[in-house]
């Protein structure tokens, strides 16, 4: 008995096994999946660009200067006496404010304690904050790409949104091991 089950195993293993064919992976076009996120990524940052540029056009008040690295920015307050700036490892001490471009807030005062390039934080304020002096007060005005993206900050930020963000530069705190 137990030979005829074993034979029939044996058999339908062997029988199943006959017909397999090797099989090839379908054919995805990754790289025209990437080469259509990258064109529609750029299609999508030129038109944010240019719903910025007007806004920025209406504002007759403030002299806003456009950087390199893809955001503007004014001086509400400027010192020009001093020329500490924060370099890199420094700890700032800063307070900043997040609104949406109608003037809504998202995020109100908030204090923080930031290591220059060397902590997480908004792309743009980590580049902007080096261009400030002690007790300086700056106005940003950054397009999605160089604050939190497709994927927002999970909480009030959405997907794709443009912010405009208030930073004070309380202090600088040098490392004195440098």
């Amino acid at each position: 008995m137990n030979y005829r089950i074993i034979l029939f195993i044996v058999m339908i293993f062997a029988y199943s096994c006959k017909n397999l064919k090797a099989r090839r992976p379908k054919q995805q076009g990754t790289k025209n999946f990437y080469a259509e996120v990258i064109k529609k990524s750029k299609k999508m940052n030129a038109l944010e660009r240019k719903r910025i540029e007007k806004w920025i056009e209406k504002d007759s008040i403030h002299n806003i200067t456009s950087s390199p690295q893809g955001y503007w920015y004014y001086y509400v307050k400027k010192d020009s006496l001093s020329d500490q700036r924060p370099l890199i490892d420094d700890t700032v001490e800063i307070e900043y404010n997040v609104f949406d471009f109608n003037g809504k807030e998202i995020y109100g005062n908030q204090k923080k304690s930031y290591r220059v390039d060397k902590e997480d934080f908004i792309p743009a304020l980590q580049d902007g904050i080096k261009l400030m002096k002690k007790d300086e007060v700056v106005t940003f005005i950054i397009p999605s790409y160089r604050a939190f993206g497709v994927m927002g900050d999970g909480h009030k930020i959405g997907i794709n949104q443009s912010i405009i963000s208030t930073v004070t530069l309380i202090d600088i705190k040098t490392d004195k091991k440098k």
